[in-house]
């Protein structure tokens, strides 16, 4: 996967240029209705701003930021830190998903906020297997990310934005991937459910809630839109 570390200072300014709140109330979407996790693994964190909401809701738990790049890392550090919210109970682990091994640890809640769509099929299907692998057999998994809806002008539009968006990445940040992998198919052969999803900005983003434990029947699950 492609190295971040030049975007980190810049990340945060850019996001907000671009989307301003609309990403960050996707990472937050579902995190007033998960059961209250015991340890958290938050994967491609990138600047924090997940790390911090998750600190203000689950301040007795245990967190891990994993990521490829060492300024983000720091970026999340420094923001946890400006928010008075502490790192004392936070793990820092400076590593590649897919060379990552979670070390004995078991975590309840994973969160992947934008970041599964930096791998290419053959990747994401290992990194979800890499991360499920270290998820308990209650855990719940929070996606969120962009997609490509079903048909008509919003799925015109959406793949206009996806060849944008992979263009610019590719050529910046050197990005493995070349479009949009709904990693759904993976989550359901390391035996999550979707049990919610909410959709906004027609359809182009989307925040997933996925689980391992019975919440919802599997024949009541959403469906998944199209990519």
């Amino acid at each position: 996967m492609g190295s971040f570390d030049a975007l980190a200072p810049h990340y945060r300014w850019m996001e907000f240029v671009v989307a301003g709140e609309k990403l960050q109330r996707c990472r937050t979407r579902f995190l007033g209705e998960i059961p209250a996790p015991r340890n958290v693994l938050l994967a491609g964190e990138g600047h924090g701003r997940s790390a911090v909401e998750c600190r203000r809701r689950f301040p007795s738990a245990r967190f891990t930021c994993l990521d490829a790049s060492a300024p983000m890392l720091e970026q999340i550090r420094r923001r946890l830190e400006r928010w008075k919210l502490g790192t004392d109970r936070v793990r820092f682990v400076h590593s590649d998903v897919l060379d990552w091994k979670p070390d004995g640890e078991a975590y309840d809640l994973i969160i992947t906020n934008f970041f599964l769509d930096c791998f290419n099929p053959g990747q994401l299907e290992r990194a979800v297997s890499r991360l499920s692998a270290a998820a308990t057999e209650d855990a719940n998994w929070l996606v969120s990310d962009f997609q490509i809806p079903c048909g008509g002008w919003k799925r015109i539009r959406a793949r206009l934005i996806e060849r944008v968006m992979y263009a610019y990445f590719r050529a910046v940040v050197r990005l493995p991937a070349e479009r949009l992998v709904d990693p759904g198919q993976y989550l359901e052969r390391a035996h999550f459910t979707l049990q919610r999803r909410a959709e906004s900005e027609w359809g182009l983003l989307y925040s997933d809630w996925w689980a391992r434990r019975g919440v919802a029947d599997a024949s009541d699950a959403p469906g998944r839109s199209c990519s």
